[in-house]
């Protein structure tokens, strides 16, 4: 067996992978990117509704916010895996297939939605109910109070969390290549961990750490530059 795994893995031809790789970052890129611009977008309306309604706060609305946190709380715990074939049913009458990298957009998209809107609301719970008094008191409307106030108040800490949704989401696409997603997760397994090759393997999982310190490093230099601005 020993043996049988060297050979395997000497037989790796990089001058037929690194197309298939540099593929495989494009679609990865593209799940990620897409999602969060869609998922990041609902989730940030969805978690401003979520803070909106809950009691005492700009639209107070009792019903609605156990509505949607049950909603949220439902979804939110399912395994990625789980969720997608889950979701299969829908996604085959939204998108019209259930495989590859469009596919694996849509589940992801909703996961994505709901996992934000808890981040947004739970980083909008610390802002100092002072404040949105204040604005209220001014006169200003409730509309405005979220777009000049509560948003901008909590903006450093939802960069943070939206770079901690980035690691979720990249985890997600990795995921998706169990239903012919594509990207680096099916790269590393197609011709990494199902033909015994650990370079291939780490050259996939060192491409998505290093596009988690980007990210990282991009968020914390911004919610730095933010929160100085604040103080």
């Amino acid at each position: 067996m020993t043996g049988d795994v060297v050979v395997l893995a000497s037989r790796s031809d990089w001058s037929v992978l690194r197309p298939l790789l540099a593929q495989s970052v494009v679609q990865t890129l593209e799940m990620v990117l897409i999602t969060m611009l869609i998922g990041g977008v609902l989730g940030l309306v969805l978690g401003v509704v979520l803070y909106g309604t809950r009691p005492g706060n700009l639209f107070e609305n009792a019903a609605v916010y156990r509505v949607l946190d049950f909603i949220v709380n439902i979804i939110r715990p399912i395994p990625f895996i789980i969720f997608l074939a889950a979701m299969q049913p829908l996604t085959i009458r939204v998108v019209g297939t259930s495989i590859g990298t469009v596919a694996a957009i849509f589940p992801m998209t909703v996961m994505c939605t709901v996992v934000t809107s808890r981040l947004v609301e739970q980083n909008l719970v610390p802002v100092d109910p002072g404040i949105i008094e204040a604005a209220r008191s001014m006169g200003a409307s409730k509309p405005t109070i979220i777009l000049t106030v509560l948003i901008p108040e909590a903006l450093g800490p939802l960069i943070l969390a939206y770079a901690f949704l980035f690691i979720g989401v990249l985890d997600m696409s990795a995921m998706a290549g169990y239903i012919g997603g594509g990207g680096l997760g099916n790269f590393a397994i197609a011709y990494g961990y199902q033909k015994f090759d650990q370079t291939v393997t780490w050259t996939a999982v060192l491409i998505m750490i290093v596009l988690v310190q980007v990210m990282q490093g991009l968020a914390n230099a911004l919610a730095a530059h933010v929160l100085r601005r604040r103080r």
